[in-house]
């Protein structure tokens, strides 16, 4: 027979550790009476959720009491939203995804300097309201070895650097010198021994510049670490071949190199054989993933390779007064003021309409998929936490309105939450926290003992608002959203709280990097080579 003065009673919910409230706990805060869905066990059901020190200590059935209560009748209690392809990596840009939802953000396709990553980390700890990380940049170890740009203050602000160093063209068109090709590894490499999560490399906006061998070498750097590539591939934009083409190059280095892999954006054409091949590779165990995002336009500066004319109007048949938008004027472009703009202007931003707004939907519905918005900066790219969201411009509406825009798209195509919950949080956890990232081993997930990062939002209401006229109006009908177990939102208000946590490996001592050379490749892979081999970084495009 049960005592009636039992403490403890525990008690096992589809893999979740409930606790009774017969357990006489002072939680820090408590959320009462929401719809509590947790991806990776699958629980789906109402419940209370207690929170203390950061964490999540108790979902249970009974009432909990705590220093701070939140009703969440009629909403969603899910994990806070992740992003691995958020480059806004600034306070107004954390600003907007907190409002949007967005607990924890990356950065795996720009990413940050090699040399600068410490100091990248530095600059937030404290004083941040998201968690935040960062890869380490492909793109800039070139231009910082290309371009002269090693030493430039800006490279400390991470993605956005992008702005200032893509005014020059070297990074994106010049193929280095094995001895430039090293120092390009080096440098990649210094990135991953400061804790960098893993790598991120702009290969379709640098398709003239880089050979086979120097991405597959990238990838060799991450793999030394068992740290991912991000990478936009190489012919995106493309056509429903070249676009698989360019999945295909990334996945099978990574195959070869046993190495973790992220196929960025591929809601291109193409979609469905690419999303095939890596749903294939992960029931075989391979660790690679792919993104995708809710919006049939993208968001890119004027001087990407793919909107030249020979690409964008003579090889894939588009017309710029159609499909390249300034988001400031809100103008269409022509032939000529697109000429214009390369010359005054060549990182201005602008926004690519490239696919069917029907497919939008269908992109969500996908399985194992992360939801990654891209997330591009807004003017003024600088602006601090509190700035007024409605004086920036310039930017396009998935920074604002990602996650919104997934949940109003879910409700109006009958999408299962547990998928969108899946897909904005918990599989970028599950792949991450493969590779041995802690800080994802413990989020994307509701249940005891992971880290409060938790949002409570309206599933009827909870929508994005920001359009390609309007790119920075932030989302709404979000209750809360809880960083490390504090309230960075609520009610849709921003609050002045900075919990943030760095998203990163433990920085090591020694780095990995190991040269290119062409007698170590003779030894492994010849048994004699002519000494006219011109070397892993060939200037004549032949290795």
């Amino acid at each position: 027979m049960k005592a009636k003065t039992t403490i403890l009673t525990t008690t096992l919910i589809a893999g979740l550790l409930t606790v009774s409230a017969a357990f006489a706990q002072d939680y820090d805060l408590v959320i009462n009476n929401g719809r509590v869905i947790d991806p990776e066990t699958l629980f789906d059901d109402i419940a209370n959720v207690g929170v203390k020190d950061g964490r999540i200590v108790a979902i249970s059935k009974d009432p909990l009491t705590g220093a701070e209560t939140i009703d969440a009748t009629g909403h969603i209690v899910a994990p806070g939203f992740i992003d691995t392809h958020f480059h806004f990596q600034m306070p107004i840009g954390y600003s907007l995804g907190l409002r949007d939802g967005l607990t924890s953000s990356m950065d795996f396709e720009m990413g940050c300097a090699g040399s600068y990553v410490a100091a990248w980390y530095e600059a937030r700890a404290g004083v941040t309201q998201a968690n935040y990380g960062c890869a380490v940049s492909h793109e800039f170890a070139r231009a910082m070895v290309l371009d002269g740009s090693d030493g430039a203050e800006y490279l400390i602000n991470g993605p956005v650097a992008a702005y200032t160093t893509r005014a020059k063209a070297g990074w994106s068109v010049t193929r280095p010198t094995l001895e430039q090709g090293n120092a390009i590894l080096e440098e990649i490499d210094k990135g991953l021994m400061a804790g960098a999560p893993g790598i991120g490399s702009t290969t379709g906006y640098m398709r003239a510049g880089i050979s086979s061998r120097e991405l597959f070498e990238v990838q060799k750097v991450g793999a030394r670490y068992g740290r991912p590539t991000g990478s936009h591939t190489r012919y995106t934009l493309g056509n429903d071949t070249t676009e698989v083409n360019g999945a295909q190059e990334l996945i099978a280095n990574a195959i070869a190199l046993g190495a973790p892999a992220i196929v960025l954006h591929f809601n291109n054409p193409g979609w469905r054989v690419t999303h095939e091949l890596i749903s294939g590779l992960q029931e075989r165990g391979f660790n690679i993933w792919g993104e995708i995002y809710p919006y049939a336009a993208g968001s890119t500066t004027i001087n990407a390779e793919f909107l030249e004319p020979q690409s964008w109007v003579d090889d894939l048949g588009n017309r710029y007064e159609e499909t390249i938008l300034d988001p400031v004027t809100n103008e269409y472009y022509t032939l000529e003021t697109y000429k214009a703009t390369i010359a005054s202007e060549p990182t201005r931003p602008v926004v690519v309409f490239k696919m069917p707004a029907e497919d939008q939907a269908k992109w969500l519905t996908l399985k194992g998929v992360t939801m990654a918005s891209d997330g591009v900066g807004a003017q003024p790219y600088d602006a601090p936490w509190d700035f007024p969201m409605d004086q920036l411009g310039g930017t396009h509406p998935r920074t604002a309105g990602s996650r919104g825009a997934t949940i109003r798209l879910g409700r109006e195509n009958n999408i299962p939450m547990m998928q969108l919950m899946s897909i904005l949080s918990y599989n970028a956890a599950k792949h991450l926290g493969d590779t041995g990232l802690k800080a994802m081993q413990e989020r994307g997930r509701i249940q005891t003992g992971m880290v409060a990062d938790i949002v409570v939002f309206d599933p009827e209401t909870f929508t994005d608002n920001s359009t390609y006229e309007q790119g920075a109006i932030p989302s709404t009908g979000m209750k809360a959203v809880i960083v490390n177990g504090q309230v960075t939102v609520r009610d849709d208000v921003l609050l002045p709280v900075f919990a943030g946590q760095p998203i990163q490996f433990e920085p090591e001592d020694k780095p990995r990097f190991v040269p290119v050379s062409l007698e170590a490749w003779n030894a492994e892979f010849s048994t004699g080579m002519p000494s006219d081999f011109s070397g892993a970084f060939s200037v004549d495009g032949g290795n």
